[in-house]
Order: structure tokens, then C-alpha cells, then sequence
């Protein structure tokens, strides 16, 4: 009979870190393994014999999980190796044990591993978005990789350079794979600074910008073309082009945040809301083209405004997304219909909104504050097609007299 338990012993210095260690039992021998992750005293609990988890808005509260994540990998190889060695019948003792598990252990810190202590600990933190940009990012890495699982060391500027080539031949532009470039990069460099991995540079020879795209936006009497359509006769339309409108009119409100406005959110004919993406808190004041809309559908059964979530059963961020994709699809053929050239979509009201204040001389600082955005140098990404419209402008006027 062989047990393996996770023990801790305290570091001998004051305010240091102390050692992780497994403890192995096996025919009276005792032996102990250690772990390569260290953790403070307080991080400890000792009645339980487990890692202490800090608050999710402690600064140790990332590393700590990710410890946590990794020392659960160390216990499966070395509970692995132990199955093995009783499974094939013949005579082992502590000593085969541990030398079996010097041989397997890594250099350092298994980085599917990390990553999903990441994701876990956004989660926690309610940053459900950036949580799911990281799982995006680790699906991703792990069918590059065949899903056979690596150290942080085992990762060089050779390995991310094919990583790049590959997310390239999948058909994604330079800034979907600079995006996961980027994520990846923000990981490896956490790893580093925990000192799991010493940093050999590997993304110097990859993409990790930010190309400038065609702004997603359409004029004032496209907004209007679209709002005229008779869309009575075509429910689904009809209601995907009432939600770009209501964005369109709630300043390039995100869907998200539509979708989570509540009935309480509406008062004294404003509505105030925190933006999901900032936490900014944004007041709009209510008009009657937003009464309009919210007047053609049923109340909502829920606490929402809209009618988009429509169940209260732990799955609201699913009918989210899952509205969001039908309406997005839906919008592309509210666009033939208007005889739009662009791919419409829920995104083209918040540019829409921001090039249409632009044009009518309304100040950066006012779209800004109507965007919820944190710095005016946000808002500018916005409106950078607007320079190219204003000098197309003015060289028209310079050929008018060639």
C-alpha cells in the first residue's frame, strides 16, 4: 500500500517563502519528494493539509492558483507512476518511486496548466469576457500542439514562429493571430516573473500589433434607410434590426450591455448602467425612438429591459451570445435589403454613432464621454477613417479646378 500526501514545511527566515513537498509512504519507508513551487506560511492550511487560497482581489491570488493548478499536475504524474509500478506485478520500493519521478519531472511549470489557472482566476474576478479570450487562446495552442502538454522552457522563438505560420495557414489575419500572440505573450511573461521559466525572448520574431482595419461604420442616411425598412412581414429581421437601431440611439450601446440592462436601470427617463467592458458607469438620457421599440415586444418575464435574455436559469450568458450571433447573420440581409454594401453588424452602431458625431463637428471630448471610453486616444481609433474622408474632401475640392 503507497500514499502520497502534499506537505508543507515553513521557511526558517522570516517573511520568506516556504517549501512544497510530497510525502511518499510505501512499505514503512517514508520518503519526500519536492516539489519545485513555494508558498508563504499563510497560504497554508495546515488542519487541512491543502493550499489557502488568498481573496480573489489579493495580488498573490493569480499566483497562488496557478500553484495550486501545477501542484494537482506534479501529484497526477507522481500518483501515475505509482499506478505503474503496481500494476506491473513486480517488487518496488520508495527509492524506484522517487527516482522514477526525478526522471519525469519537468523543468518547469506545465503551460496548459497556467493557462487555465488564468482563465479560472478571471472568472472569479467576473471578467467573464477576458476569461473567455484566454480559452480561445489556449484551444488554439493546444491544437497546434496536438494537445501534448509543455514546459515554459520547451518554448523558443522557433515553436512561436510555427505557431504563427500555422494560425496563418488556418486562414486568420495578422491581427486575429497577433491577438493570440499577444495573450500567449502576457503568460509567458507571468510565468517569468514567478520564476518558472527564464525569459529566452521567444515572440521577438512573431506579430504582437495592432493593424489599423476599415472602420466598421455607415452614414446617418444608411441608419435612416435601415430604420424605414418594412420589416413587418419578417419577425426575425425586424427584431435584429430594432436592436441595431436601439444601439444606434443608446449611443453604440454593446449588446452586452443591452442585454443585461435592467428594468430597475430605466428611471426618470434616463438609463444608467456600468459598461461590462470598463465598468464605466454611463447614464443616456430615454427617448422616443427607444420607447418605440421597447414598445412593439411583450414584457420581458425577467428582470431585463430587453427582450433578449428571457430565462433566469444560470444560462443568461449563453442567450446572450447565442442572440448576438443570430442577430449579427440576420443583419447582413437587413443590409441587402437597405442595398448596403458593408456586412452590417451589431459593431457597425457604435462606429456609426462615433463617424456620424464626428462629421457634425460635435467635440472629441463629447463622443468620448458618449462612449464610455476611458481616454480620448480611444475614441481617435474610432474615427481614424474620418481623416481619410476629410481629405478625400478636400482633394476633391483641389480637382475641381483642374
Amino acid at each position: 500500500m503507497t500514499s502520497v500526501k502534499l506537505k508543507f514545511r515553513p521557511s526558517t527566515s522570516q517573511g520568506k517563502e516556504g517549501a512544497l513537498f510530497f510525502q511518499v509512504i510505501h512499505g514503512r519507508e517514508v520518503r519526500r519528494i519536492k516539489s519545485k513551487y513555494r508558498i508563504f506560511s499563510e497560504e497554508w492550511d495546515a488542519r487541512q493539509g491543502k493550499i489557502h487560497l488568498p481573496l480573489p482581489n489579493s495580488p498573490r491570488y493569480g499566483t497562488v492558483m496557478s500553484i495550486l493548478f501545477s501542484v494537482r499536475e506534479e501529484l497526477q504524474v507522481l500518483e501515475k507512476i505509482i499506478l505503474g509500478f503496481e500494476d506491473s506485478g513486480r517488487p518496488f520500493n520508495v527509492r524506484d518511486i522517487v527516482d522514477k519521478c526525478v526522471a519525469c519531472s519537468p523543468a518547469s511549470g506545465s503551460v496548459f496548466s497556467f493557462i487555465r489557472a488564468q482563465i479560472l482566476h478571471k472568472r472569479q474576478m467576473g471578467r467573464i469576457r477576458s476569461s473567455e479570450t484566454y480559452q480561445s487562446t489556449l484551444n488554439s495552442f493546444m491544437r497546434f500542439r496536438r494537445y501534448a502538454d509543455l514546459t515554459f522552457g520547451m518554448m523558443d522563438s522557433g515553436m512561436i514562429e510555427l505557431y504563427e505560420a500555422y494560425l496563418r495557414n488556418q486562414g486568420l489575419s495578422r491581427n486575429t493571430s497577433s491577438f493570440y500572440m499577444r495573450i500567449l505573450r502576457t503568460n509567458y511573461r507571468s510565468a517569468v516573473d514567478l520564476g518558472l521559466v527564464r525569459d529566452v525572448h521567444p515572440f521577438k520574431h512573431v506579430y504582437c500589433g495592432i493593424d489599423k482595419t476599415v472602420k466598421r461604420s455607415v452614414s446617418l442616411a444608411d441608419i435612416k434607410r435601415i430604420k424605414g425598412l418594412d420589416l413587418s412581414a419578417l419577425p426575425l429581421l425586424d427584431y435584429a434590426r430594432d436592436m441595431f437601431i436601439f444601439s444606434f440611439c443608446t449611443r453604440g450601446m454593446s449588446f452586452v450591455d443591452m442585454a443585461y440592462l435592467r428594468k430597475t436601470d430605466l428611471a426618470n427617463g434616463y438609463i444608467t448602467y456600468r459598461r461590462k467592458k470598463t465598468g464605466q458607469l454611463l447614464t443616456v438620457e430615454w427617448t422616443r425612438q427607444m420607447q418605440d421599440i421597447l414598445d412593439k415586444y411583450p414584457p420581458n418575464p425577467t428582470r431585463y429591459l430587453l427582450p433578449v435574455i428571457l430565462r433566469e436559469d444560470g444560462r443568461e450568458r449563453n442567450q446572450y451570445q447565442n442572440e448576438m450571433t443570430k442577430i449579427n447573420r440576420r443583419l447582413k440581409e437587413v443590409a441587402r435589403l437597405a442595398c448596403l454594401s458593408v456586412p452590417l453588424s451589431l459593431y457597425y452602431s457604435r462606429h456609426s454613432w462615433a463617424s456620424i458625431a464626428r462629421r457634425k463637428d460635435i467635440p472629441l471630448s463629447v463622443i468620448s464621454e458618449g462612449l464610455g471610453h476611458d481616454s480620448e486616444t480611444t475614441t481617435q481609433i474610432y474615427l481614424d477613417s474620418i481623416k481619410s474622408y476629410e481629405v478625400d474632401r478636400a482633394n476633391k475640392k483641389i480637382l475641381e479646378g483642374l
